[in-house]
């Protein structure tokens, strides 16, 4: 660990501390190791040795956040919610809101054994039938996911799901605008602004009621070891809310690639390699998706441009975070250009230059 990876960990945890935490309330361990897990570029996950057990613990980053962002006990919440239903997730083990502990909420889960598929499919996939099933299985968990009775597992008061939609955008454009006050004096990003205009402008007159993720991709989800593929946890639901599940479809067709699209403008989150034979098309998965939860999928180029300049958004906080030292992560110097290029993206969809 190099000496400004040590101060980073510092930040996010006092090892003492959340091992005294902890054996109070799950026993002494004996074995007892943490290490900073720096695949995500959202809240933080330490995944912890405790004793035979394997747990992982997930806080906010270190420093200022936007409001609303990086709540990890609402992740937890619903997370918990869902411990008994068709929708796969890690076994909840405690949550924590005393700040004493490692200075934020922070909560524990068990830690889950498979692949996230981020760059590569894993050899044991790359099978027609396989990659077939991958997507298959992905839009079948978020139509298992929208399906839900909300109600029945306690969460009837998670959200509005009234006006969703509209609060999207909204609360995005708020985002940016926080995010804004600092990076406007590196540079500017005004298609972002025509985007969000049109946006405001095209908002579909009402929606379905549903539980929605709001960051479900493909690898936001695990697949457990050997074949078929089986996905087996969805995780990162630091954003779910009561909501239009239509939204969701359309952050996850927005990651999905098919054979011919254009580069991606943001190539360290963008796995291209369901371009190759026999994945599903956003066609397909469209298809499978109305089977499977009778919504129909309207207003194509109002989700996907919205789950663009979603992006674009989350990419400008991690931009400010950089410029103001709150995070260690390489990812996050890069948006000072890959923002501006998803900026182009969703004005591409919303010009009809990047169809379904």
């Amino acid at each position: 660990m190099t000496e400004d990876e040590r101060d980073y960990f510092d930040r996010l945890v006092d090892e003492a501390t959340l091992r005294d935490y902890l054996a109070d309330r799950l026993g002494d361990p004996g074995e007892f190791a943490v290490r900073h897990h720096a695949e995500g570029h959202s809240n933080e996950t330490l995944f912890v040795t405790w004793g035979d057990r394997d747990l992982v613990v997930r806080r906010p980053p270190p420093g200022e956040t936007a409001e609303t962002a990086h709540d990890v006990l609402r992740e937890y919440r619903v997370m918990d919610a869902l411990q008994d239903t068709a929708v796969p997730v890690p076994p909840t083990v405690l949550a924590c809101e005393d700040h004493s502990v490692i200075g934020s909420d922070f909560y524990v889960m068990e830690r889950v054994e498979g692949d996230v598929l981020r760059d590569a499919e894993p050899d044991r996939f790359a099978t027609p039938d396989a990659r077939r099933r991958v997507g298959e299985q992905l839009v079948d968990t978020l139509a298992a996911i929208h399906s839900l009775d909300y109600e029945a597992v306690g969460l009837g008061e998670f959200g509005r799901p009234a006006g969703y939609t509209d609060r999207q955008v909204d609360r995005w454009t708020k985002q940016l605008e926080w995010a804004f006050e600092r990076t406007a004096e590196e540079r500017t990003v005004p298609v972002l602004e025509e985007v969000g205009d049109w946006l405001a402008e095209n908002r579909p007159p009402d929606h379905e009621h549903a539980l929605v993720h709001g960051d479900y991709k493909l690898d936001n989800v695990m697949f457990a070891p050997g074949t078929p593929p089986e996905l087996v946890a969805v995780f990162d639901w630091e954003m779910a809310t009561l909501g239009d599940p239509l939204a969701d479809l359309g952050w996850m067709l927005s990651y999905w690639r098919d054979p011919g699209d254009p580069a991606p403008a943001t190539p360290e989150l963008t796995a291209t390699f369901m371009e190759a034979d026999a994945y599903p098309t956003r066609h397909d998965l469209v298809e499978r998706y109305e089977d499977a939860t009778g919504i129909e999928y309207d207003h194509d180029r109002f989700y996907r441009a919205l789950a663009v300049y979603k992006l674009a958004a989350l990419g400008e906080m991690f931009y400010r975070r950089y410029l103001e030292g709150n995070s260690d992560d390489p990812l996050y110097p890069r948006m000072e250009d890959r923002v501006p290029a998803l900026a182009d993206r969703a004005k591409r969809i919303v010009d009809g230059d990047e169809p379904l």
